[in-house]
């Protein structure tokens, strides 16, 4: 059996990592600017996470929900305190395409309306209806020709406000910083609008900050920079620094029962351990503070090298648009420069490096980076 190639591969096999590098079988040293797409939030092999998911695994490891889990109560009541949602509810999932998944279920249960409200350039995950609500055609085609979805620009509120006073969509879904489509952001004013007509047509907000939350934008979720709450709130990536977690915080109005949604391997134990292990290093490091000043640092410097066409990002969620090819420009920085970063777009460069990253790497970082400039 082979495997199904669907993944454009660098001949590269990390097989050990320590805080911001990663190490190939020979032993050469990549600095590590991406992060499995900003998955490792804490570092590589941090200690306290290897140590809680060593301990859950010679304990039990794993079971399904079938039973009582203390862990998920201590993750739900962390997360709550850690991200100023104490008074929402928590359902765990496996991915981020799974909590999307289970957020316009619960809107559309909420609302009794089958429509949703995406906006261009989005990206929402790979479940049939994430992927419905992904603009983007090499993925999405044929899901988002389905009439339940529809698009409209980022940013265009009057675009919005026309949608929504059919009172046909049950949910707008927006990514707290689009970062497959290249780190767009959305305004904080129209964050705000966006807050209010949802409220004002009884449609619910649900903020996608599966790739923009848990700390990655100097904030624990992006949203929060324009003072607003939205009705669920979907997570993944960081959440678990590799262990396969996602979640969607779910407002008070929402009524839970029996059978509403339902997993099997979702808050199971070990993913638990792991994800409270990370919250732990979160606030016992200051990460989230630490992930404000050198992203603000990093961002800064970017922006004063003429060579670059634009930066755009908040915190270690970074987009650098320069003349020519993204993808070579990535290769030439990882075979010559061993610096692992993304891709988002023709010609964007995207970094979402561990949020422990420090100034010194930021600024080894733009040493290597400036090197392949012209």
């Amino acid at each position: 059996m082979k495997l199904f190639n669907v993944y454009t591969l660098y001949p590269i096999e990390p097989v050990r990592g320590v805080g911001n590098f990663v190490y190939d079988a020979a032993g050469t040293e990549y600095l590590d600017l991406y992060g499995g797409h900003a998955v490792i939030s804490i570092g590589h092999a941090h200690p306290t996470y290897v140590k809680a998911v060593q301990e859950q695994v010679a304990r039990m490891g794993f079971y399904s929900n079938s039973v009582e889990n203390s862990l998920q109560i201590e993750l739900a009541e962390r997360l709550g305190r850690v991200s100023g949602y104490d008074d929402y509810s928590l359902f765990l999932a496996n991915s981020g395409a799974e909590a999307n998944e289970n957020a316009i279920k619960l809107a559309s249960f909420q609302t009794g309306r089958a429509k949703i409200l995406a906006f261009g350039k989005a990206f929402h995950g790979r479940t049939s209806g994430a992927v419905a609500a992904t603009d983007n055609p090499s993925i999405s085609a044929p899901f988002n020709r389905t009439p339940n979805v529809e698009f409209v620009p980022l940013n265009d509120i009057a675009a919005v406000r026309e949608k929504l006073a059919t009172r046909e969509f049950a949910a707008v879904i927006i990514e707290g910083i689009q970062g497959v489509a290249g780190i767009h952001l959305p305004t904080d004013d129209f964050l705000r609008q966006l807050r209010e007509v949802t409220t004002e047509t009884g449609t619910q907000l649900i903020l996608d900050e599966i790739q923009s939350g848990y700390g990655r934008t100097g904030r624990f979720f992006a949203h929060q920079y324009a003072g607003i709450r939205p009705d669920l709130i979907t997570m993944a990536k960081g959440m678990g620094n590799g262990f396969p977690i996602g979640g969607v915080l779910i407002a008070p109005h929402f009524e839970a029962r029996a059978g509403l949604l339902g997993t099997t391997f979702g808050g199971n134990h070990l993913a638990c351990a792991a994800a409270i292990a990370v919250l732990k290093v979160i606030e016992e490091e200051h990460l989230v503070e630490n992930a404000a000043r050198v992203g603000e640092q990093l961002i800064e410097k970017l922006k004063a090298i003429p060579a670059l066409k634009e930066v755009r990002g908040r915190g270690l969620m970074i987009g650098i648009e320069i003349d020519g090819s993204g993808s070579e420009f990535r290769r030439k920085l990882l075979f010559e420069e061993h610096v692992f970063t993304g891709g988002a777009g023709a010609s964007t460069v995207r970094l979402l490096p561990a949020l422990s990253l420090t100034e010194a790497l930021a600024d080894e970082f733009l040493t290597r980076f400036k090197k392949l400039l012209p």
